[in-house]
Protein backbone atom coordinates (compact mmCIF):
# COMPACT_ATOMS: atom_id res chain seq x y z
CA UNK A 1 0.00 0.00 0.00
CA UNK A 2 1.53 3.70 -1.26
CA UNK A 3 1.95 6.30 1.51
CA UNK A 4 0.45 9.54 1.46
CA UNK A 5 2.50 12.48 1.10
CA UNK A 6 1.16 13.15 4.50
CA UNK A 7 2.74 10.27 6.09
CA UNK A 8 6.00 10.12 4.40
CA UNK A 9 7.30 13.84 5.61
CA UNK A 10 5.85 15.36 2.21
CA UNK A 11 7.32 12.53 -0.29
CA UNK A 12 6.25 11.60 -3.36
CA UNK A 13 6.02 8.10 -3.59
CA UNK A 14 8.09 6.04 -5.90
CA UNK A 15 7.57 2.18 -6.65
CA UNK A 16 5.73 0.04 -4.36
CA UNK A 17 6.18 1.07 -1.02
CA UNK A 18 9.10 3.28 -1.66
CA UNK A 19 9.05 6.89 -0.82
CA UNK A 20 11.09 9.37 -2.98
CA UNK A 21 11.45 12.62 -1.40
CA UNK A 22 11.11 15.63 -3.54
CA UNK A 23 13.64 17.64 -2.90
CA UNK A 24 16.51 14.56 -2.76
CA UNK A 25 17.36 14.41 -6.77
CA UNK A 26 17.83 18.01 -7.44
CA UNK A 27 19.86 18.82 -3.81
CA UNK A 28 22.21 15.83 -4.77
CA UNK A 29 22.74 16.92 -8.62
CA UNK A 30 23.87 20.51 -6.98
CA UNK A 31 26.02 18.87 -4.19
CA UNK A 32 28.13 16.58 -6.45
CA UNK A 33 28.74 19.56 -9.03
CA UNK A 34 30.08 21.56 -5.71
CA UNK A 35 31.53 18.45 -4.19
CA UNK A 36 33.16 17.08 -7.13
CA UNK A 37 34.57 20.20 -8.17
CA UNK A 38 35.69 21.63 -4.74
CA UNK A 39 37.32 18.34 -3.24
CA UNK A 40 38.54 16.69 -6.66
CA UNK A 41 39.01 18.81 -9.89
CA UNK A 42 40.34 22.15 -8.15
CA UNK A 43 43.19 20.16 -7.13
CA UNK A 44 45.38 19.93 -10.95
CA UNK A 45 44.19 23.72 -11.78
CA UNK A 46 45.51 24.98 -8.52
CA UNK A 47 48.70 22.27 -8.78
CA UNK A 48 51.18 24.82 -10.63
CA UNK A 49 50.39 27.46 -8.07
CA UNK A 50 50.86 26.16 -5.17
CA UNK A 51 53.93 24.24 -6.39
CA UNK A 52 55.64 27.24 -7.54
CA UNK A 53 54.75 29.61 -4.27
CA UNK A 54 55.64 26.41 -1.66
CA UNK A 55 58.76 25.14 -3.47
CA UNK A 56 56.89 21.61 -2.67
CA UNK A 57 57.08 19.10 -5.76
CA UNK A 58 54.74 18.42 -8.02
CA UNK A 59 55.33 14.58 -7.09
CA UNK A 60 54.76 14.98 -3.19
CA UNK A 61 51.38 17.36 -4.19
CA UNK A 62 50.04 14.55 -6.15
CA UNK A 63 50.89 12.30 -3.72
CA UNK A 64 49.11 13.82 -1.06
CA UNK A 65 46.34 13.84 -3.41
CA UNK A 66 46.60 10.34 -3.81
CA UNK A 67 46.58 9.64 -0.43
CA UNK A 68 42.91 11.13 0.06
CA UNK A 69 41.74 8.91 -2.68
CA UNK A 70 43.45 5.85 -1.01
CA UNK A 71 41.92 7.40 2.37
CA UNK A 72 38.53 7.37 0.38
CA UNK A 73 38.71 3.35 -0.65
CA UNK A 74 39.22 2.55 2.76
CA UNK A 75 36.80 4.69 4.83
CA UNK A 76 34.19 3.82 2.18
CA UNK A 77 33.54 0.69 3.34
CA UNK A 78 32.64 1.33 6.94
CA UNK A 79 30.51 4.48 5.49
CA UNK A 80 28.52 1.97 3.45
CA UNK A 81 27.43 -0.22 6.34
CA UNK A 82 26.40 3.56 7.66
CA UNK A 83 24.51 4.07 5.00
CA UNK A 84 22.51 0.59 4.84
CA UNK A 85 21.70 1.26 8.38
CA UNK A 86 20.61 4.93 9.10
CA UNK A 87 20.85 6.57 5.44
CA UNK A 88 22.70 9.22 3.92
CA UNK A 89 21.49 12.71 5.84
CA UNK A 90 23.86 11.98 8.63
CA UNK A 91 27.05 10.54 6.62
CA UNK A 92 26.35 13.24 3.96
CA UNK A 93 26.31 16.57 6.03
CA UNK A 94 28.74 15.20 7.96
CA UNK A 95 31.14 14.91 5.42
CA UNK A 96 30.45 18.07 3.67
CA UNK A 97 31.12 19.96 7.12
CA UNK A 98 34.50 17.92 7.24
CA UNK A 99 34.97 18.57 3.83
CA UNK A 100 34.96 22.12 4.35
CA UNK A 101 37.21 21.86 7.61
CA UNK A 102 39.96 20.15 5.06
CA UNK A 103 39.87 22.34 2.81
CA UNK A 104 40.15 25.17 4.66
CA UNK A 105 43.21 23.47 6.33
CA UNK A 106 44.69 23.24 2.89
CA UNK A 107 44.62 26.46 2.35
CA UNK A 108 46.10 27.67 5.80
CA UNK A 109 48.48 24.80 5.74
CA UNK A 110 52.21 26.15 7.28
CA UNK A 111 54.11 23.55 5.58
CA UNK A 112 53.89 20.62 3.84
CA UNK A 113 53.14 18.04 6.85
CA UNK A 114 49.77 19.91 7.63
CA UNK A 115 48.69 20.21 3.68
CA UNK A 116 49.17 15.99 3.50
CA UNK A 117 47.31 15.66 6.55
CA UNK A 118 44.99 17.78 5.22
CA UNK A 119 44.06 15.78 2.33
CA UNK A 120 44.04 12.61 4.53
CA UNK A 121 40.93 13.61 6.07
CA UNK A 122 39.67 15.25 2.62
CA UNK A 123 40.01 11.79 1.61
CA UNK A 124 37.42 10.67 3.99
CA UNK A 125 35.36 13.59 3.25
CA UNK A 126 34.84 12.56 -0.38
CA UNK A 127 34.12 8.76 0.62
CA UNK A 128 30.54 10.73 2.28
CA UNK A 129 30.31 13.45 -0.03
CA UNK A 130 30.51 11.73 -3.51
CA UNK A 131 29.46 9.11 -6.02
CA UNK A 132 28.64 6.30 -3.51
CA UNK A 133 26.65 7.65 -0.71
CA UNK A 134 24.20 9.81 -3.11
CA UNK A 135 24.33 6.51 -5.55
CA UNK A 136 23.07 4.37 -2.16
CA UNK A 137 20.52 7.13 -1.95
CA UNK A 138 18.89 7.27 -4.78
CA UNK A 139 19.00 3.22 -5.40
CA UNK A 140 17.09 2.79 -1.82
CA UNK A 141 14.45 5.68 -2.45
CA UNK A 142 14.04 5.17 -6.36
CA UNK A 143 14.00 1.52 -6.46
CA UNK A 144 13.10 0.27 -9.77
CA UNK A 145 13.51 3.27 -11.19
CA UNK A 146 16.56 4.22 -10.05
CA UNK A 147 18.65 3.72 -13.48
CA UNK A 148 16.50 6.84 -14.37
CA UNK A 149 17.74 8.64 -11.03
CA UNK A 150 21.47 7.73 -11.45
CA UNK A 151 21.48 9.03 -14.99
CA UNK A 152 20.08 12.58 -13.89
CA UNK A 153 22.90 12.70 -11.20
CA UNK A 154 25.73 11.37 -13.21
CA UNK A 155 24.68 13.45 -15.77
CA UNK A 156 25.30 16.77 -13.62
CA UNK A 157 28.12 15.15 -11.76
CA UNK A 158 29.60 15.30 -15.14
CA UNK A 159 29.28 19.06 -15.18
CA UNK A 160 31.38 19.43 -12.16
CA UNK A 161 34.78 19.96 -14.01
CA UNK A 162 32.94 22.25 -16.50
CA UNK A 163 31.85 24.61 -13.72
CA UNK A 164 34.94 24.46 -11.01
CA UNK A 165 37.59 23.91 -13.28
CA UNK A 166 36.83 27.43 -15.00
CA UNK A 167 36.20 28.92 -12.01
CA UNK A 168 39.36 28.07 -9.96
CA UNK A 169 41.57 29.55 -12.50
CA UNK A 170 39.49 32.85 -12.44
CA UNK A 171 40.24 33.22 -8.79
CA UNK A 172 43.48 31.66 -8.52
CA UNK A 173 44.68 34.24 -11.20
CA UNK A 174 43.12 37.30 -8.78
CA UNK A 175 43.61 35.36 -5.42
CA UNK A 176 46.51 32.92 -5.44
CA UNK A 177 46.12 29.52 -4.04
CA UNK A 178 45.01 29.77 -0.49
CA UNK A 179 42.95 32.15 -0.87
CA UNK A 180 41.08 30.81 -3.75
CA UNK A 181 40.62 27.11 -1.33
CA UNK A 182 39.20 29.43 1.17
CA UNK A 183 36.62 30.75 -1.36
CA UNK A 184 36.09 27.12 -2.24
CA UNK A 185 35.56 25.94 1.34
CA UNK A 186 32.81 28.87 1.95
CA UNK A 187 30.94 27.54 -1.50
CA UNK A 188 31.18 23.80 -0.24
CA UNK A 189 29.64 24.83 3.17
CA UNK A 190 27.20 27.29 1.75
CA UNK A 191 25.88 24.96 -0.65
CA UNK A 192 26.39 21.24 0.73
CA UNK A 193 25.53 21.34 4.34
CA UNK A 194 22.33 22.63 4.15
CA UNK A 195 21.43 20.76 1.36
CA UNK A 196 22.73 17.54 2.74
CA UNK A 197 20.95 18.34 5.94
CA UNK A 198 17.54 19.74 4.45
CA UNK A 199 16.70 17.35 1.83
CA UNK A 200 17.86 13.99 2.76
CA UNK A 201 15.51 13.99 5.94
CA UNK A 202 12.79 11.43 4.72
CA UNK A 203 12.28 8.13 6.12
CA UNK A 204 14.78 5.25 4.96
CA UNK A 205 13.64 2.58 4.21
CA UNK A 206 14.87 -0.56 6.40
CA UNK A 207 13.83 -3.89 4.24
CA UNK A 208 14.47 -3.19 -0.14
CA UNK A 209 11.26 -4.96 -1.54
CA UNK A 210 13.06 -5.76 -4.46
CA UNK A 211 15.74 -7.57 -2.52
CA UNK A 212 16.20 -11.12 -4.55
CA UNK A 213 14.62 -14.24 -2.62
CA UNK A 214 17.61 -16.89 -1.97
CA UNK A 215 18.00 -19.98 -3.42
CA UNK A 216 18.02 -23.33 -1.72
CA UNK A 217 21.43 -24.57 -1.54
CA UNK A 218 22.96 -20.63 -2.46
CA UNK A 219 24.73 -17.97 -0.61
CA UNK A 220 23.05 -16.94 2.29
CA UNK A 221 23.50 -14.12 4.97
CA UNK A 222 26.08 -16.81 6.50
CA UNK A 223 27.55 -16.70 3.60
CA UNK A 224 28.10 -13.10 1.95
CA UNK A 225 28.15 -12.42 -1.91
CA UNK A 226 30.87 -10.35 -0.85
CA UNK A 227 32.85 -13.78 -0.37
CA UNK A 228 31.37 -15.58 -2.93
CA UNK A 229 33.15 -15.73 -6.85
CA UNK A 230 30.96 -14.06 -8.50
CA UNK A 231 31.67 -10.85 -6.34
CA UNK A 232 35.05 -11.34 -6.78
CA UNK A 233 35.54 -11.63 -10.24
CA UNK A 234 33.73 -8.73 -10.86
CA UNK A 235 35.07 -6.84 -8.32
CA UNK A 236 38.19 -7.79 -10.13
CA UNK A 237 36.79 -6.85 -13.47
CA UNK A 238 35.81 -3.80 -12.65
CA UNK A 239 39.35 -2.86 -10.97
CA UNK A 240 41.12 -3.48 -14.11
CA UNK A 241 38.72 -1.42 -16.22
CA UNK A 242 39.25 1.06 -14.62
CA UNK A 243 43.09 1.29 -14.48
CA UNK A 244 42.49 1.04 -17.97
CA UNK A 245 40.00 3.85 -18.38
CA UNK A 246 41.69 6.41 -16.23
CA UNK A 247 44.96 5.68 -17.66
CA UNK A 248 43.99 6.46 -21.01
CA UNK A 249 42.63 9.89 -19.74
CA UNK A 250 45.84 11.26 -18.22
CA UNK A 251 47.91 8.76 -21.17
CA UNK A 252 45.58 11.12 -24.06
CA UNK A 253 46.92 14.50 -24.27
CA UNK A 254 50.92 12.67 -24.39
CA UNK A 255 50.15 10.21 -27.05
CA UNK A 256 48.05 12.92 -29.66
CA UNK A 257 51.79 14.52 -28.97
CA UNK A 258 53.38 11.48 -30.10
CA UNK A 259 50.96 11.60 -33.29
CA UNK A 260 52.02 14.78 -34.02
CA UNK A 261 49.15 16.89 -32.34
CA UNK A 262 49.67 20.25 -31.03
CA UNK A 263 48.99 20.89 -27.82
CA UNK A 264 45.46 23.02 -28.62
CA UNK A 265 44.54 19.80 -30.92
CA UNK A 266 45.40 17.60 -28.04
CA UNK A 267 43.49 19.75 -25.56
CA UNK A 268 40.39 19.65 -27.44
CA UNK A 269 40.56 15.63 -27.91
CA UNK A 270 40.70 15.66 -24.21
CA UNK A 271 37.85 17.95 -23.68
CA UNK A 272 35.49 16.35 -26.29
CA UNK A 273 36.52 13.38 -24.63
CA UNK A 274 34.97 15.16 -21.44
CA UNK A 275 31.74 16.21 -23.08
CA UNK A 276 31.28 12.43 -24.48
CA UNK A 277 31.47 10.56 -21.49
CA UNK A 278 28.33 13.15 -19.71
CA UNK A 279 26.21 12.69 -23.07
CA UNK A 280 27.03 8.72 -23.62
CA UNK A 281 25.47 8.42 -20.23
CA UNK A 282 22.18 9.03 -21.63
CA UNK A 283 22.25 5.83 -23.49
CA UNK A 284 22.91 3.48 -20.58
CA UNK A 285 19.08 3.24 -19.55
CA UNK A 286 18.06 2.04 -23.36
CA UNK A 287 21.16 -0.38 -23.00
CA UNK A 288 19.89 -1.24 -19.77
CA UNK A 289 16.59 -2.48 -20.84
CA UNK A 290 17.73 -4.65 -23.62
CA UNK A 291 20.54 -5.85 -22.68
CA UNK A 292 21.18 -8.82 -19.26
CA UNK A 293 23.59 -7.85 -16.78
CA UNK A 294 26.54 -10.26 -17.74
CA UNK A 295 26.26 -9.07 -21.40
CA UNK A 296 26.18 -5.67 -20.55
CA UNK A 297 29.44 -5.33 -18.27
CA UNK A 298 30.91 -7.52 -20.81
CA UNK A 299 30.15 -5.52 -23.79
CA UNK A 300 30.76 -2.39 -22.38
CA UNK A 301 34.46 -3.13 -20.77
CA UNK A 302 35.24 -4.70 -24.19
CA UNK A 303 34.41 -1.73 -25.90
CA UNK A 304 36.35 0.01 -23.64
CA UNK A 305 39.38 -1.91 -24.59
CA UNK A 306 38.50 -1.70 -28.38
CA UNK A 307 38.37 2.20 -27.92
CA UNK A 308 42.29 2.09 -26.32
CA UNK A 309 43.45 -0.34 -29.14
CA UNK A 310 41.94 1.96 -31.61
CA UNK A 311 43.71 5.15 -30.68
CA UNK A 312 47.18 2.94 -30.48
CA UNK A 313 46.29 1.62 -33.49
CA UNK A 314 45.23 5.05 -35.47
CA UNK A 315 48.30 7.02 -36.55
CA UNK A 316 45.90 9.72 -37.27
CA UNK A 317 44.83 12.40 -38.82
CA UNK A 318 44.36 14.11 -35.54
CA UNK A 319 40.65 14.79 -36.58
CA UNK A 320 39.45 10.83 -36.41
CA UNK A 321 42.00 10.49 -32.82
CA UNK A 322 39.33 13.06 -31.70
CA UNK A 323 36.91 10.90 -32.44
CA UNK A 324 37.73 7.80 -30.51
CA UNK A 325 38.44 9.89 -27.91
CA UNK A 326 34.96 11.29 -27.58
CA UNK A 327 34.00 7.53 -28.34
CA UNK A 328 36.12 6.50 -25.43
CA UNK A 329 34.52 8.67 -23.45
CA UNK A 330 30.94 7.34 -24.25
CA UNK A 331 32.15 4.78 -23.04
CA UNK A 332 33.91 5.90 -20.32
CA UNK A 333 30.34 7.83 -18.76
CA UNK A 334 28.89 4.13 -19.29
CA UNK A 335 31.17 2.88 -17.07
CA UNK A 336 30.21 4.71 -14.43
CA UNK A 337 26.11 3.82 -14.45
CA UNK A 338 27.40 0.30 -14.91
CA UNK A 339 29.58 0.32 -11.30
CA UNK A 340 26.58 2.48 -9.79
CA UNK A 341 24.33 -0.28 -10.99
CA UNK A 342 26.28 -3.32 -10.35
CA UNK A 343 25.43 -4.82 -6.93
CA UNK A 344 21.71 -4.17 -7.45
CA UNK A 345 21.17 -5.61 -10.51
CA UNK A 346 22.76 -8.85 -8.97
CA UNK A 347 22.27 -9.00 -5.07
CA UNK A 348 19.45 -6.30 -4.64
CA UNK A 349 19.18 -3.07 -2.67
CA UNK A 350 19.06 -4.90 0.55
CA UNK A 351 22.86 -4.51 0.96
CA UNK A 352 23.91 -1.97 -1.17
CA UNK A 353 25.92 0.61 0.88
CA UNK A 354 28.06 -2.32 2.17
CA UNK A 355 28.84 -4.16 -0.77
CA UNK A 356 29.32 -1.42 -3.05
CA UNK A 357 31.78 0.28 -0.45
CA UNK A 358 33.60 -3.11 -0.96
CA UNK A 359 33.28 -2.89 -4.74
CA UNK A 360 34.40 0.68 -5.17
CA UNK A 361 37.68 0.54 -2.76
CA UNK A 362 39.96 -0.67 -5.11
CA UNK A 363 38.06 0.70 -8.09
CA UNK A 364 39.01 4.15 -6.34
CA UNK A 365 43.00 2.94 -5.41
CA UNK A 366 42.61 2.30 -9.65
CA UNK A 367 41.25 5.43 -10.34
CA UNK A 368 44.23 6.92 -8.30
CA UNK A 369 46.91 5.17 -9.09
CA UNK A 370 46.19 4.32 -12.85
CA UNK A 371 47.65 7.76 -14.55
CA UNK A 372 50.72 7.37 -12.41
CA UNK A 373 51.58 3.60 -13.28
CA UNK A 374 50.68 4.48 -17.09
CA UNK A 375 53.01 7.33 -17.22
CA UNK A 376 55.21 5.34 -15.56
CA UNK A 377 55.24 1.95 -17.90
CA UNK A 378 55.05 4.34 -21.22
CA UNK A 379 59.00 4.51 -21.33
CA UNK A 380 59.71 1.23 -20.50
CA UNK A 381 57.09 0.26 -23.37
CA UNK A 382 58.23 2.52 -25.41
CA UNK A 383 55.95 4.87 -26.02
CA UNK A 384 51.95 5.78 -25.37
CA UNK A 385 50.86 3.45 -28.74
CA UNK A 386 52.33 1.07 -26.99
CA UNK A 387 51.29 1.48 -23.74
CA UNK A 388 47.58 1.61 -24.93
CA UNK A 389 47.78 -1.48 -26.40
CA UNK A 390 48.86 -2.52 -23.25
CA UNK A 391 46.08 -1.71 -21.44
CA UNK A 392 43.75 -2.48 -24.29
CA UNK A 393 45.00 -6.31 -23.56
CA UNK A 394 43.49 -5.42 -19.47
CA UNK A 395 40.64 -4.52 -20.54
CA UNK A 396 40.83 -7.71 -22.61
CA UNK A 397 40.81 -9.52 -19.51
CA UNK A 398 38.76 -7.58 -17.59
CA UNK A 399 35.74 -8.38 -20.26
CA UNK A 400 36.84 -11.90 -19.81
CA UNK A 401 36.15 -11.62 -15.79
CA UNK A 402 33.51 -10.08 -15.87
CA UNK A 403 31.75 -13.48 -17.54
CA UNK A 404 31.93 -15.29 -14.10
CA UNK A 405 30.81 -11.70 -12.24
CA UNK A 406 27.32 -12.42 -12.13
CA UNK A 407 25.43 -14.92 -9.74
CA UNK A 408 23.63 -18.23 -11.37
CA UNK A 409 21.13 -17.61 -8.34
CA UNK A 410 20.82 -13.65 -7.18
CA UNK A 411 21.54 -13.67 -3.59
CA UNK A 412 20.93 -11.20 -0.93
CA UNK A 413 24.51 -10.27 1.01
Amino acid sequence: MRSSPARTGGVATGTGDRSRPRFVLPALCVTQITSWGVLYYAFPVLLPHLTRETGWSSTAATGAFSAALLVSAITGIPIGRLLDRRGPRAVMTAGSVLGTASVLAIAASPGFAVFAAAWLCAGAAMAATLYPPAFAALTRWWGDDRVRALTVLTLAGGLASTVFAPLTAALVEQLGWRATYAALAVILAAVTVPAHALALRAPWPQHASDAPRRSPGRASDREPAARTRPFLLLTAAMTLSACTVYAVVIGLVPLLDERGATPTEAAWALGLGGVGQTLGRVFYAPLARRTGVTTRTTALIAAGGATTAALALVPGPIVLLTVLAVAAGTVRGNLTLLQATAVTDRWGTRHYGRLSGILSAPVTLATGLAPFAGAALAGPLGGYPALFLTLAAVSALSAALALGGTPRASTAG
